[in-house]
């Protein structure tokens, strides 16, 4: 039933996954702004604005500048990290072990129990994943958010595509 997600897979290519890691941080503010050197930090937004766009800000308790739960040096990092994906079988329990420069990860679970998660974001999340025609269906929630990770597997590569409200992502990894 989830036999061809088995083995160690090695990320190939990752689309959009810096501004997934952005959403994940973030937050509904009461609107409030304070002026830091000129710059103006909108918290019923959360974002910068630099005259030219508009881009995440990573804080989100100015003037003290305190760095929210997905910053902007762990966004980086993850980022380029380049993670090794195994994924194992034992009877009913499934392992995903993520293993980078970065972080490693591991977590073990039955399908369709909820089970709690400690992100590589250092997230304490709970989780349910189910198989869905084929495709690992998670959702994760934390602190009142729920985010999608699914994961199938297409011409031979297992590919991840996370979503959390209208932000996606795509990560694809070959078989190592």
């Amino acid at each position: 039933m989830c036999d061809h997600f088995v083995g160690t897979w090695k990320l190939l290519s990752s689309e959009n996954f810096e501004d997934y890691m952005k959403e994940l941080d973030s937050l509904k503010l009461e609107n409030s702004s304070v002026s830091i050197s000129g710059v103006e930090i909108l918290k019923s937004r959360k974002t910068l604005i630099d005259g030219n766009n508009f881009r995440e800000f990573p804080y989100i308790n100015p003037p003290s500048l305190v760095y929210s739960s997905v910053g902007f040096a762990t966004r980086k990092m993850a980022g380029v990290a380049k993670p090794n994906v195994t994924i194992s079988i034992n009877g009913d329990v499934i392992t995903i072990k993520s293993e980078s420069t970065f972080k490693n990860t591991e977590v073990s679970f039955k399908l369709g129990e909820e089970f709690d998660e400690t992100t590589a974001d250092d997230r304490k999340t709970k989780n349910v994943i189910t198989l869905d025609s084929g495709v690992l269906v998670q959702v994760q929630k934390w602190d009142g958010k729920e985010t999608i990770i699914k994961r199938k597997v297409v011409d031979g590569n297992l590919v991840v595509e996370c979503t959390m409200n209208n932000v996606s992502c795509k990560r694809t990894y070959e078989k190592a």
